[in-house]
């Protein structure tokens, strides 16, 4: 009886529960917070799988998505009441996610008309060299005034114009009114609120300022811009705040609960980190690395290979705040290339091991451009590559590589930011699923010159989600004054080698890089049956040419034998 009383008397000390939906490129998680503390109380994960149909092409199933979050919610509604925490205090749920990866649905059956294109998918490399070669100067900067982003594969933008171009049963959903397009955060609200059943059509600033659509200053989808791509605006998702009620649960455990908080993966994790003064800035290691820094109210252009982005907008009549971000393409990715394509390792946790036997990489780089590089190059014509081999260099050295690689490309814009900025971070903070890794982190604070802090809760992205949620009007469990956010506990990694070192192990790697670029081209390199023609690599002249002086050396030398 004891026993069922403290359990009882717990659930009511915890007060207001908040949930998070963290959808990210590899897995969907499901997390419940405490709105009072920010403890995070219980979790489920579950991996997401990717497909790549051809060379640069990935995708992922919407619907397996959208089953993944049923799953991870229902798993931990089932862990809360084991743990005797009632989910009925579960008072609203955010919703964060991968941005950019763009999904095309039938209003009318619910059904997605095609796979849901990532973001690091490459096969509208050559739409976007046909959209730059279109304007003045060749500009890839063409449209940034506007959308503080370059043209490039990276955005929704070229992504949903492949999908109009390319699929049919898009082609005729668009001409018959039925279609409607998305990231996943606005698949995943009007699912989850009803779908074919007055389901909510939305997205957030934050994700809406990735598509290449909306114009960061008016802060609404852009007539001119969707001319510019010929896409119809009937299809687009009504743009909302990151932090205000958008539609109820309509299924499942949670049913009637508030979906009151949206955010891109990184502004939410912008926010979880706390970085809401002008100046702060987090670098978040998932499938990529992605440096933010929150730059206030106005928008700064960067002049250094860096996007303006919007941070957050967290409430209606709220301000919002913009951020210069570093991309980086891969980050995680490069374990698991290791570990599925090369099979070095089994499990990511081993890469560390491996790496920490040798201490180095012993001279050899690796370059992991497998999705061309983004800042501060913005270079898709780039590939991976790795060099500074010898018959010494074996698997531990090239796990030792990899670490490196996530630490260089993160110097890289790093430097990019203190440029633009002309403030140097004095600290950099850091979150995501690589931080655990903690020879990783100390080679980020060697290689940056700088130290690393990490927060001990490493799950900010959904905590970020989770305080736009519960912050909401109407909800209003979870207080955003600086006085009343909890104080993050956290572990700082000192930079242990002299700069001079630092700076040479750079300056290899800025040569590597070098190597990497203009390898891939969208030019035909065949005659068309799939087989390389002598002529696609030797000029016509000089092959003809040469052809002449074989033929009269040939005579030459005949008639020199009669």
């Amino acid at each position: 009886m004891n026993g069922i009383m403290a359990a009882s008397s717990n659930r009511i000390m915890l007060g207001p529960l908040v949930a998070a939906i963290d959808q990210g490129t590899s897995s969907t998680r499901f997390l419940v917070f405490n709105a009072k503390t920010a403890e995070l109380l219980s979790h489920h994960q579950v991996e997401i799988k990717q497909s790549f149909p051809k060379e640069g092409w990935v995708e992922e199933d919407p619907k397996e998505i959208l089953q993944s979050v049923y799953e991870c919610m229902d798993r931990t509604c089932e862990k809360l009441t084991k743990l005797n925490i009632d989910i009925s205090n579960i008072k609203a749920i955010g919703v964060t996610n991968q941005r950019e990866t763009t999904i095309v649905w039938d209003k009318e059956t619910g059904e997605p008309l095609y796979n849901a294109i990532v973001w690091l998918d490459l096969r509208t490399q050559s739409t976007v060299e046909r959209l730059i070669n279109k304007t003045p100067g060749r500009n890839k900067n063409h449209l940034k005034h506007k959308t503080g982003l370059p043209i490039s594969t990276y955005f929704s933008a070229v992504k949903l114009r492949w999908l109009m171009d390319n699929v049919e049963k898009i082609h005729e959903a668009v001409l018959s009114h039925k279609a409607m397009f998305g990231t996943v955060d606005s698949w995943l609200i009007w699912c989850l609120t009803g779908g074919k059943k007055g389901g909510v059509h939305c997205t957030d600033v934050t994700n809406a300022s990735r598509t290449m659509l909306f114009n960061i200053h008016t802060m609404d989808w852009d007539p001119e811009l969707c001319t510019y791509f010929d896409i119809p605006m009937e299809i687009l998702p009504k743009v909302r705040s990151s932090s205000e009620i958008y539609g109820l649960m309509k299924s499942g455990p949670l049913t009637g609960v508030p979906i009151s908080g949206c955010l891109g993966d990184q502004s939410a994790a912008l926010v979880g980190q706390m970085c809401f003064k002008d100046g702060q800035a987090k670098n978040t290691y998932g499938t990529g690395c992605f440096l933010l820094k929150n730059v206030g109210t106005k928008p700064v252009m960067s002049d250094h290979g860096l996007l303006t982005t919007v941070a957050y907008k967290l409430g209606r009549d709220k301000p919002a705040y913009y951020a210069l971000e570093g991309s980086v393409a891969i980050g995680g990715a490069v374990v698991r290339w290791l570990k599925d394509n090369l099979g070095i390792i089994q499990t990511s946790s081993e890469l560390e091991k491996l790496a920490a036997d040798v201490g180095t990489s012993y001279g050899c780089y690796f370059v992991p451009a497998f999705s061309g590089l983004y800042a501060p190059y913005w270079e898709p014509s780039a590939r991976g590559i790795i060099c500074g081999l010898t018959q010494f260099t074996n698997r531990s050295h090239l796990a030792f590589a990899a670490l490196e690689a996530v630490c260089f490309q993160t110097r890289e814009i790093l430097d990019a930011m203190n440029l633009d900025s002309g403030i140097h971070l004095a600290q950099l903070q850091v979150d995501g699923g690589m931080t655990s890794n903690r020879l990783l982190m100390q080679l980020q604070a060697d290689i940056l010159c700088i130290p690393v802090v990490k927060p001990s809760m490493p799950e900010t992205t959904a905590l970020g989600a989770a305080m736009a949620a519960g912050a909401a009007e109407g909800v209003s469990v979870w207080s955003l004054n600086p006085e009343d956010l909890t104080e993050v506990t956290s572990e700082k990694f000192e930079p242990q080698i002299n700069p001079e070192e630092s700076e040479l192990r750079y300056a290899r790697w800025k040569k590597a890089v070098q190597k990497a670029m203009n390898w891939e081209t969208t030019e035909p390199v065949n005659n068309g049956n799939e087989e390389t023609s002598i002529f696609s690599s030797v000029p016509l002249g000089f092959y003809i040419l040469g052809s002449m002086f074989m033929l009269i050396g040939a005579k030459y030398i005949a008639a020199g034998q009669k």
